[in-house]
Order: structure tokens, then C-alpha cells, then sequence
């Protein structure tokens, strides 16, 4: 999971706590030396307790997926050689969480790939999934461009998400409209967490699941 780490429009320096929440790593910040909690991105102690970060669409994927769709990536290493992890890709027992408003939902990723594209809804939010089970990319969006709720199937080429009502289609990738992206609504890429079920259900007791 990945947050925007301004608070009021200041970016913060966020370090590894080294304590458990509710079975997950938290955070400190070095301005404040709040606690935060990772997977609500919201600080639990100290003087920002109760303030949340913004969660930001990321994804674990293989390198050469994300290369082939993003060519130009600028890559951060730093420097060390040695141990480190090589979980890069969504494991099959886990799930991906969407958190939209009050509402949670957890699809499990094996359920994704054996469905293609997911034509769901979040609480009353139309929402609509997609897992390639080659790449191992998981795609996440807000089926409701322009205000319009769409029903969306994958193009022949993989490439493409396709509006059963109306032909229009997107970027699989970043969502933008095939046709004239000026007249054209995208669809919103939304965030999401990919965890283990149990894990979610810790911070989510309510969530409902797409198995």
C-alpha cells in the first residue's frame, strides 16, 4: 500500500515504528513523532492521532509487467547489496480490499482470475476488477465515467476495457478513453490493499467478500 505522506499540503518523513497494531507494522512520523497505523495510513498516537493519509493506486507486480507498461519508470535503489524481499506478485490466498467511503469489500484474487473482468459494487459505489492471470496485475476502477454506470468486458487484445452499453472503450493500464480523451471521460483508478483475508478482516470486521 502506498499513501500521499502530506498532511495540510506538508510532506512528512515517515519511519518504520517497529510496533505492531491490530497484527500490522505502523509508522512514526520525525516531525511529530505520531504513530500511524499502515493500513489505515491513519496516526493512532500522538499529536496527529486521528488524521488520515491518502491512500494512492499501487500494485506488487513482476518487474518485466510493469517495465512493458511503463517504460520510462525512474527506478529508487539505495545502494545496499544484500537480503531483500522477493514478494512481487499477489499470492493466490490473498485478497484485494477496496475501502470507498464507509464501505469495504475484499475479492479474493483466485476468484479474479478464474472471473475476468468484475462488474461489482462497493456499498452503492459501481466498481469494476480485473486480474491477468499471466502478468499477475490487478486493475481496479469506478465503472462510472462521466456520472454513467457501464457495464465493462475485456477487448479481444487484453488491452482495452469495453462499455457493453455503448462501445466505448479504455487503457486498461491508466484508464483513459480510446477515443478523444478530451471529450471522453476516463475511468477513475481507485486504490486498493492487497492482504491476506484474515489481515482484513482485523481492520474491515464488516467487510463483505467476492469469493
Amino acid at each position: 500500500m502506498v499513501h500521499d505522506r502530506r498532511v495540510n499540503g506538508k510532506p512528512y518523513i515517515f519511519g518504520n515504528q517497529g510496533g505492531l497494531f491490530m497484527n500490522a507494522m505502523t509508522w512514526w512520523d520525525h516531525q511529530t513523532g505520531s504513530v500511524w497505523s499502515q493500513v489505515w495510513g491513519q496516526a493512532i498516537a500522538g499529536p496527529l492521532k486521528g488524521t488520515t493519509l491518502e491512500l494512492i493506486p499501487a500494485a506488487i507486480i513482476p518487474w518485466s509487467a510493469w517495465k512493458a507498461d511503463h517504460p520510462d519508470t525512474l527506478v529508487m535503489l539505495n545502494g545496499k547489496e544484500g537480503l531483500f524481499s522477493r514478494q512481487e506478485r499477489p499470492r493466490d490466498d490473498w485478497v484485494i480490499g477496496i475501502t470507498l467511503g464507509e464501505y469495504s469489500k475484499a475479492y479474493y484474487y483466485s476468484a479474479l482470475t478464474r472471473d475476468g473482468v468484475v462488474n461489482d459494487f462497493v456499498g452503492p459505489y459501481p466498481v469494476a476488477l480485473y486480474a491477468n492471470a499471466q502478468t499477475r496485475q490487478v486493475y481496479t476502477y469506478l465503472r462510472q465515467p462521466g456520472g454513467r454506470v457501464v457495464t465493462l468486458t475485456l477487448n479481444d487484445t487484453g488491452k482495452y476495457l469495453v462499455a457493453a452499453e455503448t462501445g466505448a472503450a479504455w487503457d486498461i493500464v491508466r484508464g483513459l478513453a480510446r477515443g478523444d480523451p478530451a471529450r471522453d471521460e476516463p475511468l477513475l483508478v481507485i486504490p486498493y490493499i492487497s492482504s491476506f483475508d484474515w489481515a482484513w478482516l482485523d481492520f474491515h470486521p464488516d467487510s463483505a467478500f467476492y469469493r
